[in-house]
């Protein structure tokens, strides 16, 4: 019974990093531009499941007003609207903004398609189309989004600068090797998530253990550990390792 009262607990623990993870992240912004009703609400639901912040516009008035007082992250925005051209939007967002903007439009030759990178695109994408691959290259432009924003990683009193690749606790800084730098980093960024010995071994090293000692992680962990004076690292038996504490990203 304390065995498995103990798992629940340690399960339990896990999820809330995770929810930590979640939560803490800045929720993106959408801004959709789509006269099309039935298909503006479809993206927007998918958007949204996807944890975006999706702002709907239907003509070009809405967007502009929605444009000129939301940051926006992401537009999405049709060519053919009922109130004037996507281009001209396009072109208005891009002399005001680094967002990124893509087009879906029915507008599919190839002068079209040359007019809309012209004007600052990073995307163009015809009817019809699929809404998953839309979301996919969401996805992957988010992500790249993200990597630029993010200069600090902190947890607790901890806090690992990603510009200048330096690490502090309590505002004093830990001289940690390179490798140091990189193990901590993957296990911030993996809150709340157990890394295998062989996900660590492949991220770090690169290599999948083949040619690597046994004990490479396990005393690299523990010279970790030593440095930082945390034991937010915490060894699960038989699974790997795990960062325990709440992270937050700036």
């Amino acid at each position: 019974m304390y065995f498995f009262n103990t798992k629940i607990k340690f399960c339990r623990r896990i999820l809330y990093g995770k929810l930590y993870i979640i939560g803490m992240r800045k929720m993106k912004s959408i801004l959709l531009l789509e006269d099309d009703i039935n298909l503006n609400k479809g993206i927007s639901l998918k958007l949204s499941k996807e944890g975006y912040r999706v702002f709907s516009a239907h003509t070009v008035k809405e967007a502009e007003a929605v444009f000129g007082r939301e940051p926006i992250d992401l537009v999405i925005s049709d060519i053919s609207l009922p109130d004037g051209s996507g281009l001209d939007f396009g072109k208005a967002v891009r002399e005001k903004s680094d967002a990124i903007l893509i087009y879906l439009t029915a507008m599919d030759q190839e002068i079209d398609i040359v007019n809309g990178y012209d004007t600052g695109a990073d995307d163009y994408i015809t009817k019809p189309f699929s809404v998953n691959v839309l979301t996919s290259k969401v996805n992957a432009f988010m992500r790249r989004i993200s990597k630029k924003d993010i200069e600090l990683i902190v947890s607790g009193d901890i806090e690992v600068s990603l510009k200048e690749m330096t690490v502090k606790k309590a505002g004093t800084i830990i001289p940690l090797s390179k490798t140091e730098i990189q193990l901590l980093i993957y296990l911030l960024e993996n809150s709340g998530r157990i890394l295998s010995k062989e996900n660590i071994l492949n991220k770090i090293w690169g290599v999948d253990g083949q040619f690597i000692d046994d004990n490479t992680v396990t005393v690299n962990i523990s010279r970790l550990k030593n440095k930082l004076g945390t034991d937010n690292i915490s060894n699960v038996r038989g699974l790997g390792y795990i960062w325990t504490e709440k992270v937050y990203k700036k």
